[in-house]
């Protein structure tokens, strides 16, 4: 069954998770944009005013209990309430790095400056905020960042004043970055599309990318040249709560396979409406699928129920 490996407690908005391994512990845990999913208007307001939320598994993932969310991650500058989106988060030499689509206050539709701005940890629960990437935008969320294979790190992310394109940017220590170019186009030569994640698994280099309607993929020997495949997690899940296709996602990779962690909005009939009009139909599920690698194409299985993760099979 593809049922949710689990849902917010508090505003059963979970949104954009992402994974990763406490460091000297048999801790896994799940940051996500904790949406305010409860929130009854005909707006976009209950998008933003988001904090991140986090859960954490000491069974590899099996199950998750909810430890509340981030604190510190405001410009002291920005008084309110102020929303956070999409974490993304990599532990090298010791210290875990979060790289935060940032938006100050809320609003009540999209038009608004987004930046993607850094924090280091020892921990993961005490954050020290480095500050915004100079990106060359005020459209930038959904950061994605791996180490590569010519010895740079890169981050990829949205960029909605470019068409929702993928654009790539380049460190040689996570704290100092050049803008590439573009990687995956969006509306102009290719498709809308947010929330990269790059990962390797069967000799070659993935990124999926959500496209509002399944996970798109591609193919790369070098993290700098991308082959299409297709669509993946399109068709349902068996579960009730797993009807729809899945959204933003996150990947744990593993000997021979990855763990996929993305989100749905079970009540939401996306043919029916634009958006989500009322708070069942914007609440929200996070769900596991497995990855392989067959002949040299990216394969996912929904149902297959959530699978225990270890640490030390962990690539990236």
């Amino acid at each position: 069954m593809s049922a949710p490996i689990y849902r917010d407690p508090i505003e059963d908005g979970a949104a954009d998770p992402t994974i990763i391994h406490r460091s000297g512990t048999n801790e896994w845990w799940m940051f996500y944009t904790r949406r305010r999913a409860s929130l009854d208007t005909p707006d976009f307001e209950w998008i933003h005013g988001s904090p991140i939320g986090v859960a954490v598994s000491r069974d590899g993932g099996l199950t998750w209990s909810y430890r509340g969310t981030v604190a510190g991650l405001d410009d002291p500058a920005d008084t309110g309430l102020n929303t956070h989106w999409a974490p993304e988060i990599v532990h090298v030499d010791g210290l875990y790095h979060m790289y935060l689509s940032y938006i100050t206050g809320t609003h009540l539709d999209w038009r608004s400056h987004r930046s993607i701005v850094h924090f280091t940890s020892p921990d993961l629960e005490g954050w020290t905020r480095v500050g915004p990437l100079p990106l060359p935008t005020d459209n930038a969320i959904d950061a994605a960042v791996a180490p590569c294979p010519d010895g740079v790190y890169r981050l990829w992310y949205k960029d909605e004043a470019k068409g929702s394109a993928t654009w790539v940017a380049t460190s040689p220590d996570l704290f100092a970055w050049q803008v590439v170019g573009e990687a995956i186009p969006g509306k102009e030569g290719g498709f809308p599309h947010e929330g990269p994640n790059v990962f390797p698994l069967g000799g070659y280099i993935w990124m999926i990318v959500d496209e509002w309607r399944g996970q798109a993929v591609f193919r790369s020997q070098n993290a700098v040249d991308w082959e299409r495949q297709g669509l993946i997690l399109v068709e349902p899940g068996t579960a009730a709560v797993d009807r729809r296709f899945a959204r933003h996602a996150d990947i744990v990779t593993q000997d021979g396979w990855a763990a996929l962690y993305y989100f749905t909005h079970p009540e939401w009939d996306e043919a029916a409406s634009r958006a989500p009009m009322t708070p069942a139909a914007r609440a929200t599920a996070i769900h596991m699928a497995r990855l392989t690698v067959v002949d040299g194409r990216l394969l996912a299985e929904r149902d297959i129920g959530p699978l225990a993760l270890d640490p030390a099979l962990q690539r990236f």
